[in-house]
């Protein structure tokens, strides 16, 4: 992409834009394209790197937060602003685009793909759920000889007016970066009269974090070494700046400080892959995957990582000397919230049902702030299409809300096992991962469909394994050990502890009974753990993962019909026996026995 379609479009040439998007939408967003002044040419520029991950398909606001619209009138008083100065804003994002929401999902992510286009981004690294979708069409993975287990990913680049980045996805059969359509390891352009390049990378767990069949015949290699070859090579080349988009982050609390990493988790992902690049090399890291927030300085490096489902963004400034392109001094801001209507505190989102008072619309760069009309009419289409399957009720409601997180288990959790065990005739237990499997509670009120799928947006299918005893334990005791999630399960209680050293875990039926280790259990799981996904079933599982039956029905549905023959309101109290709770340890977790 163009470097100068980056920077300095003023909102009514946006608005043009919407006059004209039925006839030649690409030809006005094109209208974007400025040059900064002559008379700038010597004087520092400011480049301004805009940040956003893991969007997850969250195109539409929230309780008065986040749309794609509203990004593009922060984007857009941005743009503004370097106009008048002579410098550029950089549009990048850290992947995730798509998953997530029915107005992305029907249209396998093409609505947020259109919507990008349209403002203006720059580049975007691919992401562990991009790969979702599977082929193009229905199915979520192959289920022909003729399907592309990545076609869906590969048409929305195609559609993509800026490259998606994936340096360190290789291709098995070659050893090299993938090369498909508009899908590369980098990207260059020029912006405010600077060279700059832009690295494109995924987390080192990325292909154990979606569904195995759809990316089979593809590794991921290390992060940090792939980012010190491709910065090296775009400096050779003649970049000034080089900017990582690394679907790989971190988590810290408070924002206050850039230099301050005392709320920073110093296990984050990010933190060891900044940690382990020279000095100067990288100039400017958007991170994403973790969900969580960064605005810090690690090992020289600015990161900036803006949670999740499009609530807010990040942004560093560059102040660049010209000619050359030296940066000469930096600011990191902390997530911007993108609030239709703020309180009397700038950046303070009111929700929609709020009576305290308003400052009213937001400002930002000195222009006051409203949701851009052109994005909106770009996804009028899935909006409509989406409400019509989303409004549809399920006979039931919640009497509270029924949440994922819980002192003790997860009462949301508790459920959609329930439901997952029922949804397979004579099945004697259910697993799912809970933590990752789940998005969002479900509210309190009259449930629809539109609430289920925002609560699980995948397209997991349910498939019955055979188990022993002995290896539904070791798969129980293993998982917690290696992390602090627990399992949601259904039709069995676990016990663990320790003994000589070692976990121990004891499985006992709903009556009380010990299973014994030489008896075979059907275990219902969704076919993402069937075939590999976050190793949790990998020590039991056959070469290729258990098979997944062609009518496998869809774990979403499933729920929805047990909610529908449940017959009467949910209330969040009623899932979880503390008195008995389904898995119980001592400590905390991971669980170690020394």
């Amino acid at each position: 992409m163009n470097g100068a379609l980056l920077s300095h479009a003023p909102r009514a040439i946006r608005l043009q834009v919407a006059a004209c998007l039925a006839l030649a939408l690409a030809a006005c967003a094109a209208s974007k394209q400025t040059r900064s002044s002559p008379s700038a040419e010597a004087a520092p520029a400011i480049l301004s790197v805009v940040g956003t991950n893991d969007l997850h398909g969250g195109v539409l606001p929230r309780d008065g937060v986040g749309g794609l619209a509203l990004l593009s009138g922060f984007v857009e008083a941005l743009r503004a602003a370097r106009a008048r100065d002579g410098g550029a804003v950089l549009l990048i994002d850290a992947g995730d685009m798509f998953q997530g929401t029915l107005e992305s999902n029907l249209g396998e992510g093409a609505p947020v793909v259109a919507a990008y286009n349209a403002l203006g981004y720059t580049a975007a690294a691919v992401g562990n759920h991009e790969f979702d979708f599977g082929p193009v069409g229905p199915a979520s993975v192959p289920v022909g000889p003729y399907d592309d287990p990545r076609g869906a990913l590969k048409a929305r680049a195609a559609e993509a007016r800026f490259p998606f980045l994936a340096a360190n996805l290789i291709d098995e059969s070659t050893g090299r970066p993938v090369e498909w359509p508009n899908v590369r390891p980098t990207a260059t352009i020029d912006a405010a009269g600077v060279r700059i390049g832009i690295i494109g990378v995924m987390t080192s767990e990325a292909l154990s974090a979606t569904t195995s069949s759809n990316v089979v015949g593809l590794r991921i290699a290390p992060l940090s070494s792939t980012i010190v070859e491709h910065a090296e090579r775009l400096r050779r080349d003649g970049a000034a700046i080089v900017i990582v988009s690394a679907h790989a982050g971190g988590r810290c609390k408070s924002f206050d400080d850039p230099a301050d990493l005392s709320s920073c988790n110093p296990a984050g992902e990010i933190m060891g892959v900044a940690g382990e690049l020279r000095p100067g090399l990288v100039d400017v890291i958007v991170a994403g995957h973790s969900h969580a927030g960064m605005a810090h300085v690690v090992n020289g490096i600015p990161i900036i990582e803006s949670f999740a489902g499009g609530r807010a963004f990040g942004r560093v400034d560059l102040i660049v000397e010209r000619p050359g392109g030296r940066v000469l001094d930096r600011r990191i801001f902390p997530p911007r919230d993108l609030c239709a209507r703020e309180g009397t505190q700038a950046g303070v989102c009111l929700p929609e049902t709020s009576t305290a008072p308003a400052g009213g619309l937001p400002r930002y760069e000195g222009a006051v702030v409203s949701a851009d009309t052109t994005i909106q009419a770009v996804l009028a289409p899935a909006v409509e299409k989406a409400e019509a399957v989303k409004s549809r009720p399920l006979g039931v409601a919640a009497a509270t809300p029924v949440r994922r997180g819980g002192a003790v288990e997860s009462p949301l959790g508790n459920l959609f096992a329930d439901a997952l065990l029922s949804g397979i005739a004579g099945a004697d237990a259910a697993l799912y991962n809970t933590t990752g499997g789940l998005r969002a509670d479900l509210p309190a009120g009259p449930l629809l469909y539109g609430h289920v799928y925002e609560m699980m947006p995948f397209d997991d299918r349910l498939v019955p394994i055979r188990l022993t005893g002995a290896e539904l334990r070791a798969v129980l005791a293993r998982q917690l050990q290696r992390t602090s999630r627990i399992l949601g399960v259904a039709g069995v209680r676990v016990r663990a502890g320790c003994e000589q050293g070692a976990v121990a875990v004891d499985l006992l039926r709903p009556s009380g009974t010990p299973v014994q280790d030489h008896e075979f259990l059907t275990v219902v799981a969704s076919d993402f753990l069937a075939t590999g996904g976050d190793n949790i079933l990998t020590p039991v599982m056959p070469p290729g993962g258990f098979p997944v039956p062609e009518d496998a029905p869809l774990a979403r549905d499933v729920f929805a019909g047990h909610l529908r023959e449940r017959g009467r309101d949910l209330r969040e109290e009623e899932l979880v026996d503390l008195r008995n709770p389904r898995t119980s340890f001592p400590g905390s977790l991971p669980l170690a026995c020394n």
